[in-house]
């Protein structure tokens, strides 16, 4: 079944909250501790992110091969989902918090380490590029709730309802019995993590999100912070998270998995450490949530791994876009 036909009959359903992931994978890939100096060989540009977006992968492609940045990329990619309202779980038409307010998380990091992020946001939809404005126009990293906002409509930004009728429809089902209990695999949340390799093998990433659906109102998870959400170092490599954000933070997941990298780990042995971590930190709890990840190191290697079954990724490279079910540890 579709993911996101899938995601839009749980929603109207009711069916409660999800944590999920969606992973780059290449199960059997190899390990080569000679990756990160071997720019001849490396596969450029090239894109990837979470889940079945091919609409905002093909957007990003269209700008590395128009001789744009990775950021340029990643930022006008996640676009794409966030003005899609067909997507309960990113920008407008995200389902929103208990009390019905539609807030959005997002950060950006480019090739130089710079990094911004706006959390607990409303009324403005495209909350990436308001992101990059934080990290390009002001003094900090971190901007959030009416701050973030006031700053947003500061700097152009328009405001606009976030709650369209679908999704009001669906809280306004939820509350008739306000059941909180995630739900592997049936995702009233969700995000899109991307990143991207530019002609110049320079890499950048992006994370978009409306956070857990039905969540407390101030809730933050994983998306917007650096080292959990997103990280990025230009000589290693790349990685982001989706799932149950209050795991990913835990263990500051994709700081973790570039510094595995680093180390001489192939992107898929790294996805596959940090996702065991989590599972062990967790004891039992791992069967009630999902976490994943994606990664790609300075050659355009991909990893990807996940704890339950039917996560997948979007991978745009060699002028091919294409979609691919990620490994999983849970095999019961």
């Amino acid at each position: 079944m579709k993911r996101r036909k899938f995601l839009q009959n749980a929603s109207l359903s009711s069916l409660g909250v999800v944590a999920s992931a969606s992973v780059i994978g290449c199960k059997n890939s190899t390990k080569n501790k000679g990756a990160y100096t071997s720019g001849n060989l490396a596969i450029k540009p090239i894109v990837i992110a979470t889940w079945e977006t091919p609409n905002a992968t093909a957007k990003a492609w269209e700008v590395l091969q128009n001789g744009g940045t990775a950021l340029d990329a990643v930022e006008q990619g996640c676009m794409i989902e966030e003005a899609d309202v067909k997507n309960f779980s990113v920008g407008k038409g995200g389902l929103p918090d208990r009390d019905g307010n539609v807030t959005l998380d997002a950060c950006i990091m480019d090739k130089d380490g710079n990094y911004g992020a706006v959390m607990y946001v409303q009324n403005i939809t495209h909350v990436i590029s308001l992101a990059r404005k934080v990290m390009e126009k002001t003094p900090h990293v971190i901007l959030t709730g009416k701050g973030a906002e006031k700053f947003g409509y500061e700097q152009g930004f328009k405001k606009e309802n976030l709650l369209t009728e679908s999704s009001k429809k669906a809280w306004k089902k939820w509350k008739e019995t306000s059941q909180y209990k995630p739900i592997i695999n049936i995702e009233n949340h969700d995000t899109i993590g991307m990143l991207a390799i530019d002609t110049k093998g320079d890499i950048s990433g992006a994370c978009t999100t409306s956070g857990l659906a039905y969540k407390m109102a101030g809730r933050v998870g994983d998306s917007p912070i650096i080292g959990s959400g997103l990280f990025i170092d230009n000589e290693i490599g790349g990685a982001t998270a989706t799932g149950m954000g209050e795991e990913v933070l835990k263990t500051v997941g994709s700081f973790l998995i570039v510094e595995l990298m680093r180390q001489g780990k192939t992107p898929q042995e790294a996805c596959e450490e940090a996702v065991r971590r989590i599972v062990k930190k967790s004891g039992d709890r791992f069967k009630d949530f999902q976490v994943g990840f994606i990664a790609i190191n300075k050659q355009g290697e991909t990893g990807a791994y996940c704890i339950h079954e039917w996560f997948s990724y979007t991978v745009y490279k060699q002028g091919e876009n294409k979609n691919y079910k990620s490994s999983f540890y849970n095999k019961a």
